[in-house]
This record gives structure tokens, sequence and C-alpha cells, in this order.
């Protein structure tokens, strides 16, 4: 006689609210593997990604600790960067014949253009959902023409989140709502710690073939003289997987080389521990900052920076095909971490 009662594997994903001082929060939860991503609404940023990596948590984020972190954005950790990642020459750009200036009164000396508009915009979040293969957060917002000193477009974005068995992943969405083409792309800003062990004793690795040679404001030169061969640059040639050692980066790596479902992987490993992350995106540049400017725990991270474009893309006539936008046109960027956990 069959059992009338019927077993059922809890469900692995699991997606719930929760806050930070008074930020709401969402929570993607992999109780099977022991992961947990917080993520807060303000500037739809990270806060943590716990582990569990030989029977123990290990957080891998060094992002915000608390409410004023959150608030102030020292070292934008974890930002998203949208509609443009980086720098912008002396905060101005030429788009389609027009020079648009994003501070307008400010002295040459103070000006400084980074990372976009949305780092301290409260997203909105559109959905937060789990099932047997997962767990999504769907956030969005919009930029309005003139919300902006000299950014007089219209575009909507929406950041998806997604924490399944290989690990999480971002999907940015760009649309153009405004009646002419605009200049946007997208930037990811994460800082990552591999438990307790310095970081001059991480190896990394970047499948790059070159690297973007910059001026002293870490402006890309113009045209071909920004891109150098690691051949020709030993000391940054992480093509081998290699310790980061007493390094200082603030470098970004071109001309990725991805893997066979293609996903370029840049990759960070403790060897001590064997704890480790790829880094992965389908398209664009890695920027990897070591950390040596941050407000706090100097060199305590290292900064992997899948951006869709360049530093100052809005000013590079060799970027001005991936950054330019339409009217009703959309466009995608993929990226994420895999954890590499035992």
């Amino acid at each position: 006689m069959a059992s009338p009662f019927h077993w059922f594997k809890p469900m692995a994903f699991h997606a719930r609210h929760d806050a930070l001082g008074s930020h709401p929060l969402a929570v993607l939860q992999d109780a099977e593997r022991g992961r947990t991503v917080r993520i807060a609404h303000r500037g739809a940023t990270v806060l943590s990604i716990e582990v569990t990596h030989a029977g123990a948590r290990v957080d891998l984020a060094d992002g915000y600790r608390d409410a004023a972190e959150l608030e102030a954005r020292p070292s934008s950790r974890f930002a998203v960067m949208m509609p443009f990642a980086n720098r912008i020459a002396g905060a101005r750009y030429r788009f389609d014949g027009v020079v648009h200036d994003l501070q307008p009164g400010v002295a040459e000396a103070e000006r400084a253009a980074r990372h976009g508009f949305v780092r301290g915009v409260d997203f909105r979040l559109e959905a937060l959902t789990a099932d047997a293969d997962g767990a999504e957060a769907h956030f969005a917002t919009a930029l309005a023409p003139d919300a902006h000193p000299g950014y007089p477009f219209a575009i909507a974005f929406a950041l998806h989140y997604r924490l399944d068995a290989r690990g999480l992943a971002l999907t940015s969405t760009v649309r153009n709502t405004g009646y002419t083409p605009a200049p946007c792309f997208f930037g990811w800003h994460p800082y990552f710690r591999l438990g307790g062990s310095p970081m001059e004793s991480w190896e990394l690795q970047v499948p790059a073939a070159t690297v973007v040679a910059t001026d002293a404001d870490f402006i890309p030169l113009p045209g071909a003289a920004a891109h150098r061969p690691l051949g020709a640059e030993p000391t940054l040639d992480f093509r081998t997987p290699r310790p980061v050692g007493a390094l200082a980066l603030n470098h970004a790596y071109a001309d990725l080389r991805a893997d066979a479902d293609g996903r370029a992987r840049t990759r960070l490993r403790d060897p001590a521990s064997g704890l480790g992350l790829a880094l992965w995106q389908e398209r664009g540049v890695m920027l990897a900052f070591t950390a040596d400017t941050v407000s706090r725990d100097v060199r305590g991270s290292l900064a992997l920076e899948p951006m869709e474009s360049w530093a100052d893309a809005f000013n590079r006539p060799d970027c001005a095909a991936a950054i330019r936008l339409e009217p009703g046109a959309e466009r995608h960027f993929r990226c994420g971490v895999e954890f590499e956990t035992a």
C-alpha cells in the first residue's frame, strides 16, 4: 500500500526582505550551498557575499559595513556605474558634435566626473523571487533628460541579480526612452577579499592581450597609444596566474579572451586555503585596483571591475559604436561571480 506521506525536498533558494538601518535590502540565499547575498535598494549596491568554505562562512565582499557608509559611498564599493563607468576627462565630452559639461562652473583643478549618476539613487525593487533553481532581485530606475548637468538624455535602467548554483550573475539593461541617440554604458565596481589572508599572497589571472595605458589622471591615452601589448608590460602581465605581491594596480585590461561558453574569466585565488572566485563578463574591459588609495582597509581587498567600455569612453572615437544607443533601442551587459569553494 502506498504511503499517504509525500517527501518533498526543501527548496534550496530563498529571497526575502531585510533592512540596514532605514535602508531596505533584498536578500538572496542558497541554503543548500550556504551562500547569501545582501543587496541594498540604495544604488542597487551589494553589501555582502557570504559563502561556505571548508565548513566556515566567509564574506567575499568588502562592502559597506553600515548605513552611514552606504549613504556616504566611500571608495564606491560595489558601485553600479551608469550611464558611464570610471572617469570622463575634465568632466566634459563631445557627442554628435555637441560639447556637454557635466560640472558647469566648477574650477578646472576641482573637476572630476566618475562612475555615473546612480550610486546614490534609491532603486525600485520590481521583483524578489525564488524557486528551485535560483533566487532573483530585479531593480530599476531611470534618468530623466537634464536631471544631471551635461546629460540631456532619457535612459531607463534595469539591473537583475540572480543567485544560482553557478554563483551570482548580473544583467544590466539600458533603454533609450528619448528622441535622440544617447551615450551610455554599464560598469560594476566590486571589491573582493579571500578570508583573512593578505592580498599580496592571492593569485590573479586576467585573460587579456593588452593593458590600457593612461596619463597621470588615469585617462587612457589617445587612439592606438592606449593599447599596450602585455608582452611589452611584463610587470602587469597576469595571463598566467601569479601572486599580486606588492604591485599597485589601477589598470584596465582589454582584448579579453573568452572561454568556450563566451565568458571571459578573471580569476582570484588564495593558494593557502583554496578559496577563489572567477569574475566573468561577456565583453568590455576588466579594471583591477589594489585599493591603495581607499579611505579604510588599504590593500585589504582587490577591486575587479567589469566595464562594458573604457574609462573616458564618451570622448573616444574607438568606443563610439559601443556606447551609442539609438532612440527606442535596448542593450544588455552580463557579468557575474562564480565561487570556488570546498
